[in-house]
């Protein structure tokens, strides 16, 4: 039988190892942790029998089982007054596409309606296959034209940082819909790659990173020729190794199915851009994305949008409207009571329950667990990077009871083997916490608001929290 014995450190704690000639410390000698003071923490925690009882518990039992309410857990009905949804939920798997799978998810409503299919999907890897080679130019152009910056510089150190990710934002799905178009899934199925996406993003992120390298240095050379030809072969590259991982997307789709009514129909071939016009219902351009910026220098009422954030050169920006969560609310519930959709984003991991199916903004108390005080507010979260968001899904229902809303139905792509076969139940306190921004028609938001969309917007730096990509 093996033993393990544990000798004391023989440098005192507090005291780092100093190699010669380095310069003595200049540290305040009350900043620094003392073995005097640890032994204090230390003694104090031994005393306390009832935090011996807690750590007896954790180390042995996943924290949130001990820090969740079971009985707020358990009263959450999963029931809503007003639903939407009798479809299946679809399933991204290994990649960050959850913003595409909520705007197809959200174009698929009307698409069966038209097609008289109860179960239909786009090809979700399509729409990706055009943002990722349209995400490469533009960042190519992006590292164009910040050339003349060093390679330290804040904003050229966070491009290369952030590259070529699977997240992205409502506009941007709105991007790739207008130039590409869509199709059904069976005409451009899943591969390994799409449903995993580690390894090929891996890949093409180290490629234009090396491209960004080369396009510099041809710039501080001045060769303005090179610099295009060498852009062009980076996107070859990267052309050929998306369609060796994702596959050849069809030019056009040549379309006939059985409707659920047994009916046979033969449409005949269509351009991708035809098949999303054709079976689509709803007007990509009367659509505005309203955010909850709870910064109070980001005024109610104001256009944002982010420095450099984007995926088609040329086309247009990721906007917001900025407005009070509340709002944000009422119109997603007008929506739905209307039979719409909706699409948001929101930081999808606190107070959750994966496996449930449930988010309530008072699921874990985590606080008294560790006898620590770590509550903070929307906005002081956001302003920390304690929050931002992180997932996109679809709003499929709302319970509305005596005029109060109480809870929302969600549908996910995380797979039909959690949750209520793959759709979420959300407490309304949970939306005013951790949802960021919704999608609805134009014509819901007041004349005033939508004159603020014409204004000049704020611009955000690159690095900041309401650019983050669901």
């Amino acid at each position: 039988m093996n033993s393990i014995v544990c000798r004391p450190l023989e440098l005192p704690l507090g005291v780092p190892a100093r190699s010669e000639g380095l310069p003595e410390p200049t540290t305040p000698t009350e900043a620094r942790l003392t073995t005097g003071q640890l032994a204090a923490l230390h003694g104090s925690f031994v005393a306390d029998a009832v935090l011996r009882q807690k750590q007896n518990a954790i180390v042995r039992v996943s924290v949130d089982e001990l820090a969740i309410d079971h009985q707020l857990a358990t009263s959450m009905s999963r029931t809503v007054s007003n639903r939407i949804d009798d479809w299946k939920v679809t399933n991204q798997k290994k990649s960050g596409r959850c913003w595409l799978f909520a705007a197809l998810n959200l174009l698929r409503v009307g698409a069966k309606e038209k097609l008289g299919i109860k179960e239909f999907e786009f090809s979700q890897n399509y729409a990706m296959y055009f943002d990722k080679l349209e995400r490469a130019n533009y960042f190519l152009e992006s590292m164009v034209e910040t050339a003349g910056r060093s390679e330290d510089d804040r904003l050229v150190q966070y491009l290369l940082q952030t590259v070529l990710g699977d997240g992205g934002q409502w506009n941007m799905a709105v991007n790739i819909f207008r130039k590409y178009g869509a199709v059904p899934k069976a005409a451009m199925p899943e591969t390994e790659s799409s449903s995993n996406t580690g390894r090929m993003n891996a890949v093409l992120r180290s490629l234009l990173r090396r491209g960004a390298m080369d396009l510099r240095r041809l710039d501080s050379d001045g060769d303005t020729a090179g610099q295009k030809e060498t852009k062009a072969r980076i996107i070859a590259d990267v052309h050929r190794i998306l369609t060796l991982h994702l596959g050849t997307p069809p030019s056009s789709v040549d379309w006939e199915y059985t409707d659920d009514s047994k009916s046979f129909h033969r449409v005949g071939s269509l351009t991708p851009q035809e098949f999303l016009a054709r079976f689509s219902t709803i007007n990509l351009d009367d659509y505005v994305c309203l955010v909850d910026d709870p910064r109070r220098e980001h005024p109610k009422g104001t256009v944002l949008t982010v420095e450099h954030l984007g995926n088609v050169v040329g086309a247009d920006p990721v906007l917001y409207l900025n407005v009070d969560i509340s709002l944000a609310k009422q119109l997603a519930r007008d929506a739905i009571l209307d039979g719409e959709p909706v699409w948001f984003g929101c930081d999808v991991g606190p107070q959750m329950v994966r496996k449930d199916g449930i988010w309530n903004a008072r699921l874990f108390d985590y606080a008294s667990l560790y006898d620590a005080e770590l509550s903070m507010g929307k906005e002081e979260r956001v302003r920390f990077g304690e929050s931002a968001m992180t997932h996109a899904m679809l709003l499929t229902g709302v319970d509305v009871f005596e005029g109060r809303t109480r809870r929302w139905r969600v549908e996910n792509s995380w797979g039909d083997e959690i949750g209520d076969q793959g759709f979420f139940t959300m407490a309304d306190n949970w939306f005013d916490e951790y949802v960021f921004e919704v999608v609805v028609n134009k014509s819901r938001v007041s004349p005033e608001l939508r004159r603020a969309l014409n204004a000049a917007p704020l611009v955000l730096p690159a690095w900041d929290p309401m650019g983050a990509l669901a």
